[in-house]
């Protein structure tokens, strides 16, 4: 659920090329995320993590007018992290593919702060 709503952030401040809804994008996003983490089987592991890395792909075709080019690196850091862990659930398990899993949440801290407002302090101080 944490990880919905912190998609749901960073895609909020992003505006969206007219053909993608990117907030419904986010919300399966999350969910085809969600998916992989609790697969109790290849199968399914794969199935949610091929879905996830469709809708990450999606994402990268939105109009950032910020940040642009760390938003899209940051997207492909993310993709690869989840194709590691199809190849590694290929060759060394469910759970060993998991844990590569576990960094996209850092990535997503990383790169979500792109685009999150500036706090007070920032605003009267700057950076």
């Amino acid at each position: 659920m944490r990880l919905i709503l912190v998609i749901f952030l960073f895609f909020s401040s992003v505006s969206v090329a007219s053909d993608i809804d990117l907030e419904a994008n986010m919300k399966n996003m999350g969910l085809a995320y969600k998916n992989s983490v609790r697969a109790t089987d290849l199968a399914t592991f794969n199935a949610a993590l091929d879905e996830f890395i469709v809708l990450l792909e999606t994402a990268k075709t939105a109009d950032f007018k910020q940040h642009k080019t760390a938003s899209l690196e940051g997207l492909d850091k993310v993709i690869n992290q989840a194709k590691q862990a199809k190849q590694l659930a290929t060759t060394r398990g469910l759970e060993a593919a998991k844990a590569p899993l576990k960094s996209i949440d850092e990535l997503r801290k990383k790169y979500h702060e792109l685009h999150e407002p500036p706090g007070f302090w920032e605003l009267l101080f700057g950076n």
